[in-house]
């Protein structure tokens, strides 16, 4: 059963991964009419409609991974205490700050992107989208690195 929770936890993530990525490249990255290849059309996106997609998809996998935590602090990282690979152990250390950095600014995040989008918040809005995107790459980073080494 845990490592099927596990698997759903990996598969949520990527999807969230997708979803947090196009909002921000969207953003940071806007579409020019001019450019008809693959990544105008990936960046051709509108950002606002994938807000509450990314707030339902982090609060699952935040959830699956809160579930899977203890079989992961018992087996892997144990495991990896005693091969002495502290290099691994402390990425996973900074890999829980941030993701909780994410859920402390989900509020924020869910705030300044409700409709109708207020203009004044342009630049709020697309560095709230930055920040959680640069943490959920690297919380999904240490995350497959981790399982690599030893999966639960």
């Amino acid at each position: 059963m845990m490592t099927f929770l596990f698997v759903l936890h990996g598969l949520f993530a990527i999807v969230l991964l997708g979803a947090i990525t196009h909002q921000a490249v969207g953003l940071w990255w806007p579409y020019k009419s001019s450019d008809p290849n693959f990544l105008g059309r990936f960046r051709a996106v509108k950002a606002a409609s994938y807000t509450n997609a990314i707030i339902i998809l982090f609060l699952i996998t935040f959830a699956l991974g809160a579930v899977v935590y203890p079989t992961y602090r018992i087996g892997a990282r144990v495991f990896m205490e005693n091969l002495r690979m502290s290099a691994a152990v402390g990425s996973f250390e900074v890999k829980e700050h941030l993701v909780s950095f994410a859920l402390g600014l989900l509020p924020a995040y869910w705030y300044f992107w409700r409709q109708p989008l207020d203009p004044r918040h342009a630049w709020t809005r697309k560095f709230i989208a930055l920040l959680m995107a640069i943490f959920i790459w690297a919380g999904f980073m240490v995350g497959h690195v981790l399982n690599n080494i030893r999966g639960v």
